[in-house]
């Protein structure tokens, strides 16, 4: 048996913890701007407290504002442990959030690197090149 009260608590937590704007749970997601309805798919993972999380174009169509806040969200995510997986296809963003960058190409793994000193042309000649 669910716990309606217990639920609201932990939905009201978490979309204080991202920033959820407005703070209404009651609120239907369609609502929301893109970059509250991206925090809120988060918060929906984080309610289930895996040890991997897998963010696909995670920041995808939101603001300049959202991206920064998503990109906090899975830096404190990996600093408390939490393995991620993060799938985009903007090299800036995967420069600025990880520390392993895998580059496929053709549904294979043409690159693996460890970020540092890394640029952006680099994970670019391994995307494109044979």
């Amino acid at each position: 048996i669910i716990d309606q009260a217990k639920a609201r608590e932990n939905v009201q937590t978490l979309m204080d913890k991202l920033d959820v704007r407005p703070n209404n749970s009651v609120l239907l997601g369609r609502n929301l701007s893109g970059g509250n309805q991206q925090k809120v798919v988060i918060a929906k993972w984080l309610g289930t407290d895996s040890e991997i999380i897998i963010f696909d174009e995670p920041t995808n169509g939101v603001d300049i504002g959202a991206k920064s806040e998503i990109y906090e969200i899975i830096r404190e995510l990996a600093a408390s442990g939490k393995s991620i997986i993060l799938v985009s296809s903007e090299l800036a963003e995967v420069l600025s959030v990880c520390d392993r960058i895998l580059v496929m190409r053709r549904g294979r793994i043409s690159g693996d690197f460890v970020n540092q000193n890394l640029t952006q042309e680099m994970l670019m000649d391994k995307a494109i090149s044979r």
